[in-house]
């Protein structure tokens, strides 16, 4: 028998960064659910028709004690929505300090919704469309393990451990566990036993093995029943699944329309990753006009800003433009020593934050970010509270629409892409597939 329909959002999730956020939810719009994402906790209370909401957060870099503190607040207000199941989201490679902010967030919201030091939950950041798989515990992308590949230099979350159990069990007072791929492979029934298992012994938290969407459809149905589950968005795509089997939600073939596009196009690239960096270049060699970013230069970051600004209105009636601060690892090591690891973080992200304010004030309507940090600072500056979510441009980004006071409201086009995330040419093709959207 069906369970009757109750009219409230059925998911609820808070994700550490606007990136993180918007892959979240273009996973949950893939499966079928109709997904609000909110930029930061929504000011009013009035009950949002949706079946699953995105609270994103710019807690990933910040102290642990303000990271819970805002996701303690997300929390009770998608408790006050109706929300009984909660997704704590984070990247699908685990970026945090060795202190957290992962482990310290978990327990809190653990203990809002268990009871102080009570309660189970999963730590399962795979993603294998990204290419980002879990197995023995250890987390690999690609071929490489975590503390082999470009995570090892990131600028603020460097991974140098590849292995999550003991990367979480340094954050958190509680015991965490695995769930072995032995265990995961053989089905949902199996891994419920582990579960069971593994809290006989006193583990509280289990990171569970994963290295395809074979084996998230298992997980996912093994934890149907679980409040809290802490993932990257990988797990998403099978989650909904859920709720469609008992009845409480129907299958939405139609829930990433977005309004045609409009305007000017531009790409802002902060992300010092690998992938950035490749994708960066791809855009230069295609001809396509760019203007670097340098944090030494001998200028305030509003002269900068303006700099690039009138920079960009020459060249954006000719098709993209791209506005980058993307750098090699050595040369933001070099950049690091000379102001510090953080301050060169927020300089940067300033004058790229002042930069997309002048490109929407002079006509950009369809806007590529590149970079988990950059994309917040930029959405904050300008103003956004909410988006709506749109087709897939490579997974774990989509096109979203997005109004901003900048601009009276108009609708902007919005792609926050994770550093680590897309194709060669995805600044390129972004554009591409938004046109063909309207011309098919």
């Amino acid at each position: 028998m069906l369970e009757k329909r109750i009219h409230r959002p059925l998911l609820g999730c808070i994700a550490d960064d606007f990136t993180g956020a918007s892959d979240l939810a273009n996973n949950l719009v893939r499966a079928g659910m109709r997904t609000i994402q909110s930029i930061g906790v929504p000011a009013d209370s009035q009950t949002l028709n949706t079946d699953a909401i995105v609270i994103s957060l710019k807690s990933r870099t910040i102290s642990s004690h303000e990271a819970i503190k805002q996701s303690l607040q997300a929390y009770e207000w998608l408790k006050a929505q109706g929300v009984e199941r909660f997704y704590f989201k984070y990247c699908s490679t685990f970026d945090s300090t060795p202190q957290g902010n992962i482990g310290p967030v978990t327990e809190a919201l653990m203990d809002a919704i268990y009871g102080e030091g009570k309660g189970f939950t999963i730590v399962c950041p795979a993603f294998p469309e990204a290419k980002r798989t879990i197995f023995n515990g250890h987390l690999f992308v690609g071929n490489e393990l975590l503390s082999d590949s470009g995570m090892r230099n990131h600028p603020l979350t460097p991974m140098t451990d590849a292995n999550l159990v003991r990367v979480m069990q340094a954050q958190t007072q509680r015991i965490v566990g695995l769930v072995d791929y032995a265990s995961v492979c053989v089905g949902p029934t199996e891994i419920q036993a582990r579960f069971q298992a593994l809290q006989n012994e006193g583990i509280a938290i289990a990171v569970v093995d994963a290295t395809c969407n074979q084996d998230l459809e298992s997980i996912a149905l093994a934890i149907a029943d679980i409040p809290l589950v802490t993932a990257g968005s990988g797990l998403a795509i099978s989650l909904p699944n859920n709720w469609r089997i008992r009845g409480l939600l129907d299958l939405n073939e139609s829930t990433d329309i977005l309004p045609p596009a409009s305007g000017y196009q531009a790409v802002i690239s902060g992300s010092c990753s690998q992938a950035s960096n490749a994708q960066v270049i791809d855009f230069c060699q295609r001809g396509w006009p760019s203007f670097k970013i340098d944090p030494l230069a001998d200028m305030s970051h509003v002269n900068m800003a303006q700099q690039a600004i009138a920079w960009a209105k020459i060249h954006l009636k000719n098709g993209p433009i791209l506005i980058y601060a993307t750098s090699q690892p050595d040369i933001v090591k070099s950049i690091q020593e000379k102001l510090g690891a953080i301050q060169a973080s927020e300089y940067i992200e300033k004058i790229l934050a002042e930069i997309a304010k002048g490109l929407v004030q002079a006509g950009v309507r369809q806007l590529v970010i590149a970079g988990g940090e950059t994309s917040g600072a930029i959405v904050q500056a300008l103003g956004i509270k909410q988006m709506t979510i749109g087709p897939q441009i490579d997974p774990g980004v989509p096109w979203m629409s997005v109004s901003s006071p900048s601009c009276q409201e108009e609708t902007i086009h919005l792609a926050l892409k994770s550093g680590n995330f897309g194709s060669i040419d995805f600044f390129t093709k972004s554009f591409t597939q938004l046109s063909n959207l309207y011309h098919d």
